[in-house]
């Protein structure tokens, strides 16, 4: 799910999933951070007795990151209310 397009909710994809199959026992591993992009294990009929070892696995996160703004919402999703070029880095 990619958060740009992502108009659902993990329980929104649950429900869409139900319908379209049919299958009435439906579980997710977890929910995805909002400005995450992934997958969405979804886990049908007697596979739900798997989500819990699928669950409270680390996350990886790989991350690009813009130095020297500042937007009202503390995210990519908000205006620019300033800018500057960082400083130099040095180690």
């Amino acid at each position: 799910m990619d958060p740009a397009a992502r108009l659902l909710t993990s329980h929104d994809v649950v429900q869409r999933v139900r319908r379209w199959g049919g299958q009435r026992r439906i579980g997710h591993t977890g929910t995805l951070d909002p400005m995450a992009s992934g997958v969405l294990v979804l886990c049908l009929g007697q596979a739900t007795r798997l989500v819990e070892y699928y669950q409270g696995h680390d996350k990886t996160y790989s991350a690009e990151i813009v130095l020297g703004t500042a937007t009202d919402t503390y995210d990519r999703t908000g205006q620019v209310i300033a800018s500057a070029p960082p400083p130099p880095l040095t180690a």
